[in-house]
């Protein structure tokens, strides 16, 4: 038996007000993302590595640390622990990739709308809405449908065909809009009074994040309790990054880890990287990336409500942010699908990237231990076609396989 949530508060990430947390909340009454908070108190000493022994994979697992209270309001669909699979070409076996496509529905979104929409049916949500560059819609429509949630799901108009077209299989209603992510979340705000839908933008509630800290609980465990040197993390709107800084400070806690963190690192693609140039600038905040432009479409985030706490962990990690040009994302896609066996997505192919750029800057050394986050199954993008043909009514010549 898993223990129930040790849930106590929200809190908003600006000023610290504690929010009550059964009750729906969007934003803070500031403005600005809430976190749940836990008696982590109650759990230190009590929570112990074999804690999790017998428990089932997947993020529920870790049940105590996320926020539904009753467990018959989890939507499920077979959440499994993503991989850890070593890169023998690059680093020597030090670059170990997270594979988060192993997921369902194809990608780590499954994390933190898994938590949200459970917890939307847990305080009687019956309809919701969602700004998306195609992976966090598809990942909404099925939990939607799973939890018997309606669904409604705004994406720019030149989101990838196999994310539109899934989310709408999987139950969700779905519209292009001719403009950026950040213009489907203004459409999804402006739509909650008139539809009266509940609003499960990226950090705009806050239970997402809850669902995507569990990639640095479930690292944790992977790892034997032992944090890595380094993270790099393909980064939109940052729930995971911010997630997993959380989730460590939990784990120190509770005793689980100790005081050591990895390096936070935020990788962009060069045509969208607000959170680079913020970062370089030294800024808290980071000002809309006009004319965003990148074919890695779940990175192409103009403007993130989240900035500043994506910066904070960057910096309080002793990390960095790095851009990577669009050559470079496909070619190292290219070099890991043929090298390694291992078919990346565009943004986790990213990190890749950005692994190599770093090394060669100086950034990183080899000798780190370093974990790279593929966000989304390969097989969900477009591929080159570098296959043959072969006439089988004519002499076939054998010299020409070579």
């Amino acid at each position: 038996m898993v223990t129930a949530s040790h849930i106590t508060h929200l809190e908003c990430t600006t000023t610290g007000e504690k929010v009550e947390a059964g009750t729906l909340h969007n934003l803070s009454p500031a403005g600005s993302p809430l976190f749940a908070r836990y008696n982590l108190d109650a759990l230190k000493g009590r929570l112990t590595p074999d804690s999790f022994a017998g428990r089932d994979a997947g993020f529920w697992r870790y049940r105590e640390l996320l926020p539904v209270r009753d467990a018959a309001n989890i939507a499920s669909l077979g959440e499994v622990f993503t991989p850890l699979v070593p890169l023998r070409g690059i680093g020597s076996g030090t670059v170990v990739v997270k594979d988060e496509g192993r997921l369902p529905t194809g990608s780590f979104k499954a994390r933190g709308l898994g938590v949200a929409i459970s917890m939307a049916k847990e305080l009687g949500v019956t309809r919701i809405a969602i700004p998306t560059n195609g992976n966090a819609g598809a990942a909404t429509a099925a939990y939607a449908t799973r939890a018997g949630i309606e669904s409604y799901v705004f994406c720019p108009d030149d989101t990838p065909q196999t994310n539109v077209r899934e989310t709408a299989l999987q139950g969700g209603k779905v519209w292009r809009v001719n403009g950026m992510i950040d213009d489907c979340g203004k459409i999804v705000h402006q739509g909650e009074e008139a539809m009266g839908w509940f609003n499960v933008a990226t950090l705009r509630e806050p239970y997402r994040v809850e669902g995507k800290k569990t990639m640095g609980f479930e690292l944790a465990e992977q790892l034997g309790w032992e944090l890595p040197d380094a993270i790099f993390y393909p980064t939109g709107g940052g729930t995971g990054l911010i997630g997993m800084w959380k989730a460590f400070d939990e784990l120190e806690a509770v005793g689980l880890i100790g005081p050591k963190r990895p390096r936070m690192i935020a990788v962009q693609a060069a045509g969208c990287a607000p959170i680079v140039r913020a970062f370089a600038a030294g800024e808290d905040r980071a000002e809309r990336w006009e004319n965003a432009s990148t074919a890695a479409a779940g990175i192409r985030v103009p403007a993130a409500i989240g900035d500043f706490l994506i910066l904070r962990a960057l910096r309080e990690s002793g990390g960095f942010a790095i851009a990577v040009e669009e050559e470079e994302i496909f070619d190292a896609r290219a070099r890991i699908a043929g090298e390694e066996g291992l078919l990346l997505c565009p943004e986790g192919a990213a990190p890749v990237a950005a692994y190599l750029k770093a090394l060669e800057n100086g950034l990183i050394g080899k000798d780190e231990r370093t974990i790279i986050f593929n966000c989304g199954n390969g097989l969900k993008y477009p591929m080159p076609d570098h296959s043959r043909t072969l006439d089988m009514h004519a002499p076939i010549d054998w010299e020409s396989f070579a």
